[in-house]
């Protein structure tokens, strides 16, 4: 990677962090909620603000001209002066700066109570200063490096400023912090500032090189795409027992059971063994069901709702991408995609039924999507289209393990049959389980079933792909037609372009021979991500970044079908 490669970004709207540490410095501080200053952010019990960083000069707070890269965050100061910050590779942060600059580090809530908020003191073993946080359930040591630090607020408990003033006076500056739980031996370092930062960027350039080696001038925000993913990877820590790509280091940090598998989907080939971990993040915790939890993070695990099974899908994909599975990959592999076939074929099914249904929204991944106004129990076209590509999976699996496939086979047929005489009428719909009415026909996620168009007779994926041209924006596929009663231009499933979805069609166009289609697809959401970066969702009619802006999986998708293209 050379110099020219390292992407800079907006600290507005993409967070600083890096691979393996469970802090980030941003001004977003809760959900949708941005403050003026940057703010030391832990995600280990979900989202919290914890110390917010002011920048001093001669001793008095100044706006500075903040900007970033994936090595170090620096604040330009008036008079020519500048703050650094960068992560080591255990998530401790080092800050530095020039002579006559300073920094506040401030408790990011206003009062201590028995449960709640953030108490200070000085620690009698090495005199730095440690904040103690209720809401992450961790202490946050300052240690001067080179540096005084003056303490307000300091064992100070109800309302009051808890703050430590760092003070170089007429030297340059430099002190860590540290995230930890009840004790850690005093901090010290060999490593200077400068070679910090070289060596993060190497490491950078490492990754980047390995997932994206084919980048150029045609794809201009695969650095960015990188780095999305590198500073949303969280080392092994609570529930999440292996290395874990976050959907954000925003407030979306945790990894829900099918925005794993894109994410794993932009790793493989270069990083086999990252991929890999990323899909079996949710089997770590799957159930005697075999079910899989909704979502996982930190210090939660939700099992109200399931994610749809994309697993056989993305898992034949990673493999043409270049995935290895050895004899005990593919055991893990072909038992763990039992059972979670067996869930949907066993407890998602009505006595008598042939088809499994979804209970709400939440279980598809289209939470509010059109095709659940009327009924949320219902008979859904790409649930089926999942699980046949998975049986097909499963297949594959067994005889590379000398398994009897017989019947995956004829779940397979059952399922095929009844996909299109129950829920085909001229185009795919859904059906309530209670009512047997049928869902609304203007979302987008009636053309899912493309995804699986070798099950498909030639003439319905004709049908069906003609169909796409219906959401097909100058930016990428509307999730609700744009001339829909139902659309919204923020309104989550119900009009904004969507990552997944994306890939989805595209697959399914190219899979089902509608190449020039497919092509087209790619292209204009590719063009999207190059225009408003990696939002968690997009304007279908302006394609403006809609709510989160640093998503893990619309990266991953823009590597995907640039890898693809190039």
């Amino acid at each position: 990677m050379t110099m020219h490669d390292l992407p800079s970004f907006d600290i507005r709207h993409v967070p600083f962090s890096r691979r393996g540490a469970w802090l980030g410095v941003s001004p977003v501080v809760a959900a949708h909620r941005t403050h003026r200053l940057l703010h030391l952010v832990s995600h280990r019990t979900g989202m919290h603000a914890v110390l917010s960083l002011s920048p001093l000069v001669a001793g008095a707070a100044i706006d500075a001209d903040v900007r970033a890269d994936p090595a170090s965050l620096a604040w330009h100061l008036p008079g020519g002066g500048v703050v650094r910050a960068a992560f080591e590779p255990d998530g401790a942060m080092r800050i530095r700066g020039t002579a006559g600059s300073g920094m506040i580090l401030a408790d990011a809530t206003s009062e201590l109570t028995p449960f709640t908020g953030v108490y200070l003191f000085r620690d009698p073993l090495d005199g730095s200063a440690v904040f103690t946080s209720y809401e992450t359930g961790c202490r946050y040591r300052v240690t001067p490096v080179a540096a005084r630090l003056d303490l307000e607020g300091a064992e100070a408990l109800g309302a009051a400023d808890r703050r430590v003033i760092v003070d170089g006076g007429d030297r340059d500056w430099e002190i860590a912090v540290e995230e930890f739980d009840t004790a850690r031996p005093p901090y010290s370092t060999s490593r200077g500032f400068d070679d910090l930062v070289a060596q993060t960027r190497a490491e950078f350039a490492e990754y980047l090189d390995a997932i994206a080696p084919w980048r150029s001038e045609r794809t201009p925000a695969a650095a960015l795409a990188g780095y999305v993913l590198w500073a949303s990877t969280v080392s092994a820590a609570g529930f999440l027992q292996r290395e874990s790509v976050l959907m954000s280091k925003h407030w979306m940090d945790k990894v829900w059971s099918w925005d794993h598998c894109f994410n794993a989907l932009a790793l493989v080939p270069g990083l086999d063994a990252c991929a890999w971990d990323q899909f079996m993040v949710p089997f770590d915790h799957q159930e005697s069901s075999g079910a899989l939890p909704d979502s996982v993070a930190h210090s939660e695990r939700l099992y109200n709702f399931v994610k749809p099974p994309i697993h056989g899908w993305a898992l034949q994909r990673m493999r043409r991408a270049g995935l290895r599975l050895d004899a005990t990959r593919l055991r893990i592999a072909y038992d763990r995609l039992s059972r979670w076939t067996r869930f949907w074929l066993d407890s998602r099914r009505m006595p008598g039924n042939a088809l499994p249904s979804y209970q709400h929204g939440n279980d598809s991944g289209w939470d509010n999507s059109t095709l659940f106004d009327r009924d949320r129990v219902v008979e859904a076209p790409d649930l089926v289209a999942f699980l046949l590509l998975q049986l097909d999976a499963l297949v594959d699996l067994a005889a590379e393990l000398g398994e009897d496939a017989t019947s995956w086979r004829t779940a397979a047929e059952l399922l095929r049959d009844a996909w299109t005489d129950r829920l085909w009428r001229d185009g795919f719909t859904a059906r309530g389980v209670w009512s047997g009415a049928a869902s609304k026909r203007t979302s987008l996620l009636t053309l899912i079933p493309l995804v699986a168009s070798a099950h498909l007779d030639p003439e319905v994926v004709d049908v069906l792909a003609a169909d796409v041209r219906r959401f097909l924006t100058p930016w990428g596929l509307a999730t609700e037609t744009v001339d829909s009663a139902d659309y919204q231009p923020d309104g989550y499933w119900r009009g904004p372009i969507w990552a997944p979805s994306t890939l989805l069609i595209e697959d399914g166009l190219r899979t089902g021979g509608h190449i020039e289609l497919a092509n087209e697809v790619s292209a204009r959401f590719r063009r999207l991500c190059e225009a408003s970066g990696f939002a968690e969702n997009f304007d279908a009619l302006t394609g403006e970044g809609l709510r989160d802006r640093a998503y893990t999986w619309t990266a991953a998708v823009y590597l995907v079908l640039a890898r693809d293209a190039v």
